[in-house]
């Protein structure tokens, strides 16, 4: 058979398979071009004003990239279908908001008690992957799976701030928990309802100009257009908090949409090339077509400046790459030469914990400096 391989003997004595010594990866050509195309229109100017038209051009840039042209406004049409209280006193409400025409988004919004005569501030908590969207971010504790998914990763940041006495709005983005498309729906089926259908969705959308991450984010505007419509909290404080996948929804929303005045996101700023390329097993909501050639991660998280931003970082994270916090750090300069154009040095916070891909609320401690700081 040659020198490169051997056949395989499998239990009952047949060979059914060969051993493959010696492989012809695409992956070094790719690094090579991403080296060669990458991040063409990265900033380069100097001045505040020139920053400010680059990040007019670059949301432009960013906004067709995402195919939010294909995106469709509808009325919200918001239904409370539940309304309870929790043991600690929270009040939960499940509300389905229209994204898109017929198209729905089930939310969970856990509102504390009330204290003082203002408006309560609000965030929206968006879900990462592996915990059932909503559930686990809304802390669900009981249901079996995931419990164990919130005490594994920490998920139940929604919780966490209604427990600091914040509206905590926890959406099922596109593809997770209730709104897992036909492929995800398998009754009992544990896996499907802690993951998501986001590669079915991106099947579904890239064939005509849209990217999940698209979807995502033009429906995270919807529930910012929702926090208006409803009046009843301050607005001008609105934040937003995810990690990991959420962290993904948080940073593409900010970047975006400037009702957003404050925000973190958690195990999500990182190098493409590294953790994105050379770890190539990510989710498909990751990847908008084109994307690499134009920016890189720090490049769009720049375009949050000057608003109060703290990104959360562990230091043995996987999804940092091989090259670990030197990922990172590579993309928080370019964030942090963006805030120095506008003369801001508090921000952004730079939250390093120790250990592996995980949320760690101490991070919102934070917040009342988020708080005094928006401008």
């Amino acid at each position: 058979m040659g020198d490169n391989t051997q056949i395989m003997e499998q239990k009952d004595g047949t060979d059914r398979i060969i051993e493959i010594s010696k492989f012809y990866s695409s992956l070094p050509t790719m690094l090579r071009k991403f080296d060669k195309y990458a991040r063409k229109d990265v900033f380069r100017g100097k001045g505040l004003e020139e920053f400010e038209a680059w990040k007019k051009k670059t949301k432009e840039t960013l906004w067709n990239l995402l195919g939010m042209q294909y995106m469709e406004s509808c009325p919200l049409e918001p239904v409370v279908e539940e309304r309870i209280t929790l043991d600690n006193g929270i009040v939960r409400e499940k509300v389905i908001i229209q994204v898109e025409p017929d198209t729905w988004m089930p939310m969970y919004i856990l509102i504390p008690p009330k204290s003082g005569e203002g408006k309560q501030e609000c965030f929206l908590a968006l879900p990462g992957h592996q915990g059932a969207g909503k559930y686990s971010v809304a802390g669900c504790y009981d249901i079996p799976a995931v419990k164990e998914k919130i005490e594994f990763f920490h998920y139940d940041y929604g919780m966490q701030l209604a427990k600091r006495g914040y509206v905590a709005l926890c959406p099922d983005c596109r593809g997770f928990g209730e709104r897992r498309d036909e492929k995800m729906q398998t009754p009992g089926d544990e896996k499907a309802f802690l993951t998501s259908s986001c590669f079915h969705l991106a099947h579904m959308a890239e064939g005509i100009g849209e990217t999940v991450i698209g979807m995502c984010t033009w429906d995270a505007m919807r529930l910012i257009d929702y926090v208006y419509e409803r009046g009843e909290w301050n607005t001008d404080t609105l934040g937003a908090v995810g990690f990991s996948g959420g962290g993904m929804q948080v940073l593409w929303l900010s970047a975006l949409d400037e009702r957003i005045r404050q925000c973190i996101f958690s195990g999500y700023l990182y190098g493409y090339k590294d953790s994105l390329m050379i770890l190539n097993g990510n989710c498909n909501c990751n990847y908008v077509p084109h994307l690499w050639e134009h920016y890189d991660m720090g490049d769009i998280a720049s375009l949050i400046a000057p608003r109060p931003v703290a990104v959360q970082s562990c230091r043995d994270d996987h999804l940092n790459g091989p090259r670990g916090l030197e990922n990172v750090y590579e993309q928080m300069k370019v964030m942090k030469d963006a805030y120095a154009l506008y003369g801001e040095e508090t921000y952004p916070i730079h939250d390093i914990r120790e250990g592996r891909h995980c949320w760690h609320e101490e991070v919102l401690e934070n917040l009342p400096i988020l708080r005094a700081g928006v401008k």
